[in-house]
């Protein structure tokens, strides 16, 4: 049966379907990441942003009201969205929504303009937009929308399918616009996530059988929800599994990646985060048995909760009362707040004060430099797990100051520290945009209480610029990148504008790295080594720096950080 307008239920079944093929495809999506680094997450921002929305839209029953729909939509986006890929699709569901949540019947012309103001708002999301990424890939099919619907076109299946065969063609030329991906050889990562949504929002147009469970536990916190479209959605692995490893032995990169496949073998939704002596654990199986034996190789247990979703499945199928969607909600809020260390109760609320500062961070070691430097509160994240502008709105409840600065230290977190600074309504934000730990160490030594805001901030933003980062971490694929031959387990020294070194030999890739970085008017090198790092290597490479470089002062720290061996900055 063909359909030429669209309601709010099709509309919802459209969304739901088109998170649940990119939550399928988010692994594949992850690798299409341009540097082959072990924590390539554009699939997984993606897929955490959207089922952020789709959380919101599954609590709206049936039968939902257009305008509700709507703001579900935004309004779950916008909160749960991770990385500038996630803020970007976060921005296209906003302008998208705004220009329909007043519309009963969504038909061609309707979806044309409302695709055309999903463009404009994500682009000037963006301060500096660049061609060939996801922004691209939205702009051709709203472009093709237009201009079929200034044509005539009605029928609303020829229509869609021809914005999305062509969005797919624009996603097949974004090499062409950034040689980086054609040297590479993939598409943009971002421009694919979208190209998924628009495919399994399709595949629920044109009536076909979906499976729309949505697992939403795919959180930084590890926690889990299920949430269904229709009551006969099977789920696959039926027990949500949570723990925290104690552990009691080295816990390496090696080891985590090995943890990590067995538990794949297992079970799906997989959430494995180590910090310092912990290690968070999430995943769905059919025997939580065998992830726990597993895990005790590597430690004691603590916190272990086992979840039986088919039952709560069942559970769901019936209209819960106003009580239970109360109770709901202050368990997603006590779930969404920034984990503590396992046995601490949540710290008491600091007096007031009309500054305070917020660092993104992850490793033990960095987080005590920055509340050495006088940082009220850590957002746990970075390279392996981005925070979400929930989670940063929800550490700006936590600091008890009227202005607070923002320091994200990872370009891919600058856009949800801005998003948050947008919604943020009691307090007022300052993002100061740095892209590296070394920038947000040094933004906070160069605050001057005595000096005004805008004094302050010109202060940070003058500085960070002098700092230059440099990080060395190891390659997960075969690729080409700056015509520099990458192999699988080579190790490679990652700067500002790209990869500065590559090879087989830890020590050597670190000093090319740096030789890269510095030149005569440096001054300072800053190292920052992580938890696989051994403190002799560390101190070796610190003196072989201080024997090259003896006009630069070099530092050594404990970083703590996972997966990046040394965090090297040169100013």
């Amino acid at each position: 049966m063909a359909f030429n307008t669209i309601d709010a239920k099709m509309l919802a079944k459209m969304f739901l379907a088109g998170a649940k093929n990119l939550e399928s495809k988010k692994e594949w999506i992850n690798e299409l990441n341009v540097f082959p680094v072990p924590d390539g997450d554009t699939g997984t921002n993606m897929t955490m942003t959207i089922m952020s929305a789709a959380k919101e839209i599954a609590a709206l029953g049936d039968e939902p009201a257009m305008e509700a729909l709507c703001k579900a939509i935004s309004s779950g986006s916008l909160r749960g969205a991770r990385g500038n890929s996630g803020v970007i699709l976060s921005q296209l569901f906003r302008g998208f929504t705004k220009s329909v949540k007043t519309q009963t019947q969504l038909d061609v012309p309707v979806l044309a303009e409302a695709f055309e103001r999903a463009v404009e708002t994500a682009y000037k999301a963006v301060m500096k937009p660049k061609e060939g990424t996801i922004l691209t890939v939205a702009k051709g099919g709203a472009e093709k929308a237009r201009e079929l619907a200034d044509a005539g076109e009605r029928d609303l299946e020829k229509f869609l399918s021809q914005v999305i065969e062509h969005s797919k063609y624009v996603l097949s030329q974004t090499p062409e616009l950034l040689p980086v991906l054609k040297q590479a050889g993939v598409v943009d990562s971002g421009g694919q996530g979208l190209v998924a949504v628009f495919d399994g929002a399709m595949d629920a147009f044109l009536g076909k059988e979906i499976d729309y469970q949505i697992q939403a536990g795919e959180t930084e916190k590890g926690g889990s929800e299920s949430y269904s479209a229709q009551a006969q959605a099977e789920i696959r692995f039926g027990y949500c599994t949570e723990f925290i490893i104690l552990l009691n032995k080295p816990f390496n990169v090696k080891c985590e990646m090995d943890f990590k496949s067995y538990l794949e073998s297992i079970g799906d939704s997989i959430v494995c985060v180590a910090d310092g002596d912990v290690v968070k654990v999430h995943v769905h199986t059919n025997d939580p048995g065998l992830a726990i034996q597993r895990a005790l190789k590597y430690g004691d247990l603590s916190n272990i909760k086992i979840d039986n979703m088919r039952l709560e499945h069942q559970e769901k199928l019936f209209k819960m009362s106003e009580k239970e969607k109360q109770t709901q909600a202050e368990a997603e809020t006590a779930v969404s707040q920034p984990a503590e260390t396992p046995g601490q109760e949540n710290p008491v609320r600091e007096p007031f004060k009309p500054i305070g500062f917020i660092a993104v961070s992850v490793g033990d070691g960095l987080d005590d430099i920055f509340r050495s430097l006088g940082v009220d509160h850590i957002i746990q994240g970075g390279q392996t797990m981005n925070p979400s502008t929930a989670d940063i709105l929800d550490a700006v409840d936590r600091v008890n100051a009227e202005t607070i600065f923002v320091l994200p230290n990872n370009k891919n977190i600058i856009l949800a520290a801005n998003q948050a600074a947008e919604l943020s309504t009691e307090k007022q934000l300052l993002v100061i945009p740095t892209k590296t730990i070394p920038q947000g160490i040094t933004a906070v030594i160069n605050y001057v209480p005595e000096l005004s805001l805008e004094e302050n901030e010109v202060a940070m933003l003058r500085e960070i610029g002098n700092v230059k980062s440099g990080q060395v971490t190891y390659a997960v694929r075969d690729t080409m990148i700056d015509d520099m031959e990458i192999r699988e387990g080579d190790f490679m020294g990652i700067g500002d504008s790209g990869i500065l070194s590559v090879g087989k030999d830890l020590g050597q890739v670190t000093l090319e790295m740096v030789d890269a970085m510095a030149d005569d008017m440096s001054e300072l090198i800053s190292i920052y080594y992580g938890s696989d790092v051994a403190g002799e290597d560390a101190e070796q490479l610190q003196a072989k720096l201080a024997e090259a470089y003896p006009d630069c002062d070099v530092e050594l720290q404990y970083g703590g950080q996972p997966i990046y061996y040394y965090c090297i900055s040169v100013e």
